[in-house]
């Protein structure tokens, strides 16, 4: 059976931060076949351009992590109506120096959770433009713009009922969007 290694991106540093939270349940939801890695972003230091020629360790080892991966899942929360600026760091990190992006190809889904009724709406947007420019397919459809409720999560940490089968149809089509990718580029 193929493998399918997933770069999961938390943009949230927060021990107990809602989108970790959604990341680790909602990854319960995928086929055996799907393994997810959280890449560790709280390490990074802030992106500088003068560091280009020499970076640091744990810029090489988010590189290296998302080089290896067939695919990204992007949890995003939103912050003055836009992306974490820790998100946005990583994103420059694996796109520099010039011309040696490791994003490029790599097929992404994106989700947020947020206490706010339009959940994480516009930090999603300005996130699919982010990756548009870096040559990062995106699944459109469904888009999972989830306000944090009671009983999003159920007593083990997984998606709680009331959201099961939505989410479990996002995932599904994540799914066929990587392996649909994954095909075409071999």
């Amino acid at each position: 059976m193929k493998h399918y290694e997933i770069a999961v991106i938390v943009g949230s540093l927060r021990k107990d931060s809602l989108n970790r939270q959604l990341a680790n349940a909602l990854v319960k939801l995928a086929p055996p076949e799907f393994i997810f890695r959280q890449v560790q972003i709280g390490d990074l230091p802030l992106y500088n351009q003068d560091d280009d020629s020499n970076q640091a360790e744990s810029v090489k080892r988010l590189k290296n992590e998302i080089k290896a991966a067939q695919g990204l899942l992007f949890f995003t929360p939103e912050y003055n109506r836009s992306i974490p600026g820790v998100l946005k760091n990583v994103l420059d990190h694996a796109s520099r120096p010039y011309g040696e992006s490791v994003w490029g190809g790599k097929p992404a889904g994106i989700l947020g959770v947020s206490p706010g009724a339009t959940g994480t709406a516009m930090a999603q947007q300005h996130l699919r433009n982010i990756l548009a420019f870096l040559d990062v397919p995106t699944l459109g459809q469904p888009e999972a713009f989830i306000q944090a409720k009671e009983g999003l999560f159920d007593e083990d940490g997984g998606i709680g009922l009331g959201s099961k089968q939505f989410l479990q149809q996002w995932m599904d089509r994540y799914v066929a969007w990587v392996k649909k990718l994954a095909l075409s580029s071999k």
